[in-house]
């Protein structure tokens, strides 16, 4: 199903170097600043569409491609980090940390569990993807190889229903992807998955408010998820009807409801 073109790209892109490297952010609205992280081997088009839900005279929004060091460049403060997948990750594991710009986080789907990373769970091609990413030798030319159509079926597997990955993103993540240096980025990511599954036990020490997303047909067990909502303190647990992993494209509607709700 094809969605119309985002009226935020591109005159509301910036970009900013950080520690040597070329950032790209989206920054629109004003009121509280809403941050959003996006998944792995994905970038900040991913939440367009929640984005185009949020009444941005009540909230500034910045989408990025990168995250602690922007969040002192940009001097954002009470923030509301959103993050999917790693990206909520990322999110925890900042409040955890004490971040003093996080003043909420809404974590949709983190991405912290699963031997190698739970990627293996969606499918058996992406349980060979990334599984063979890792590898020496084979792994650098599995994360530079692929097709356009290779790439959207990797992406289907985090999708309930396929018909919710427009071409046009897809064809924007397979040009990002063949840009130089992503490949290497990508898979040094990959290869940190024992560093995302021993975060989990730094979210006892979470002491701002917390809204936990789970898509009911998510990569994740539900013994997981109860996990993480026990561990982290007074946290919330919402979980979303009939939507995978990647429930900024599946359920943007209630994303954006998520937010709206606590800014």
């Amino acid at each position: 199903m094809t969605k119309p073109a985002s009226r935020y790209l591109p005159s509301t892109i910036h970009r900013i170097t950080i520690n040597g490297c070329d950032v790209r952010y989206l920054r629109a609205g004003s009121g509280i600043p809403v941050v959003f992280v996006h998944t792995l081997r994905t970038q900040l088009d991913m939440f367009l569409q929640v984005i185009e839900r949020l009444d941005t005279t009540q909230a500034e929004v910045i989408a990025i491609d990168a995250v602690e060091a922007l969040l002192e460049q940009l001097h954002l403060h009470n923030t509301v980090f959103v993050g999917e997948s790693i990206g909520a990750s990322i999110g925890l594991i900042l409040a955890a940390r004490g971040n003093p710009r996080i003043a909420r986080v809404l974590a949709v789907n983190p991405y912290d569990y699963g031997r190698w990373g739970g990627a293996r769970r969606s499918s058996p091609l992406n349980n060979v993807v990334f599984t063979t990413i890792l590898w020496p030798v084979l792994g650098p030319i599995v994360a530079r190889a692929g097709t356009k159509r290779l790439l959207r079926l990797v992406l289907a597997g985090g999708l309930h229903d396929r018909r919710n990955l427009a071409p046009a993103l897809a064809d924007e993540i397979a040009r990002c992807g063949r840009l130089p240096g992503h490949a290497r980025a990508f898979r040094s990511l990959c290869l940190q998955w024992r560093s995302w599954l021993s975060a989990r036990t730094q979210y006892c020490q979470v002491s701002v408010p917390v809204t936990l997303v789970y898509g009911d047909k998510d990569w994740s067990h539900p013994a997981e998820r109860d996990a993480n909502a026990r561990a982290i303190p007074g946290a919330r647990l919402v979980t979303l009807h009939a939507t995978g992993h990647f429930a900024s494209l599946e359920k943007p509607h209630e994303i954006a409801g998520l937010i709206q709700a606590v800014t």
